[in-house]
């Protein structure tokens, strides 16, 4: 098991779904972790689209501790597509995904331990799309650049990586027929699946893996579709 005893581990919207499970994973392996969620708790409460709550955010979590190890930038955008998506809405979305991440890294960077390790929570939407989904899989694009940037910048002090995750089922549901057999891994994937590579990047295993995104999917953007091909139709 990886531990991360006397380490102290920020997550933004660690409060519910995949980000829940990194903090409890964390939590686990004996991390002090600071989270920030829109949703009420005992973490600290707020929303990562105002500069001012990123900025209270970040004075809490340096007075309490006084140095960061790990950021694992999770907080989810808003998806709205083409039809129906506002000029505010998609502000919001890039925000949200972007814009956020890099000021919270900016106000944290100064704390960073040498060694430190940061993992933006990208998406399979990265380099793929659904219609009417423009809003979120803009934001998804833009932290995986994001992260390429942020890691030679802070070259020599932390690391950072992304992930982009495919379908995963937050409530850990597990999936029989079409819905596990189209992916090659034969399954759904689960919030685990996630956590496990954000301890693994977090760690000095991972100690020359920097700039990279990882794609948690199934292998699914991997796998080619056509019309009547092993099966698939499409209907129009």
């Amino acid at each position: 098991m990886i531990l991360f005893e006397n380490k102290v581990v920020v997550v933004t919207g660690g409060a519910h779904g995949i980000g829940k499970c990194i903090v409890e994973e964390f939590r686990k392996r004996g991390a002090s972790v600071a989270v920030i969620d829109v949703r009420e708790g005992t973490h600290f409460v707020g929303d990562i689209s105002k500069k001012e709550v990123l900025e209270a955010f970040a004075a809490d979590v340096v007075r309490q501790y006084g140095r960061i190890d790990c950021i694992i930038n999770n907080a989810l955008p808003l998806m709205k597509g083409l039809d129906e998506c506002t000029w505010e809405e998609f502000q919001y979305a890039l925000v949200v995904g972007v814009t956020a991440p890099f000021y919270l890294v900016k106000l944290l960077s100064p704390h960073l331990v040498k060694g430190a390790s940061i993992v933006n929570i990208s998406s399979s939407r990265d380099r793929m799309s659904q219609p009417q989904t423009e809003s979120y899989t803009a934001a998804k694009g833009g932290i995986a650049a994001l992260t390429h940037a942020l890691a030679v910048t802070l070259r020599g002090k932390a690391r950072v990586n992304s992930i982009s995750p495919g379908w995963i089922d937050t409530d850990f549901q597990e999936y029989e027929g079409a819905d596990a057999v189209q992916q090659p891994a034969g399954r759904v994937g689960n919030p685990l699946d996630i956590a496990n590579m954000v301890l693994f990047l977090c760690s000095e295993k991972a100690g020359f893996i920097t700039g990279e995104n990882i794609c948690i999917d199934g292998g699914m953007t991997r796998q080619m579709i056509y019309h009547g091909d092993n099966g698939w139709t499409l209907d129009e």
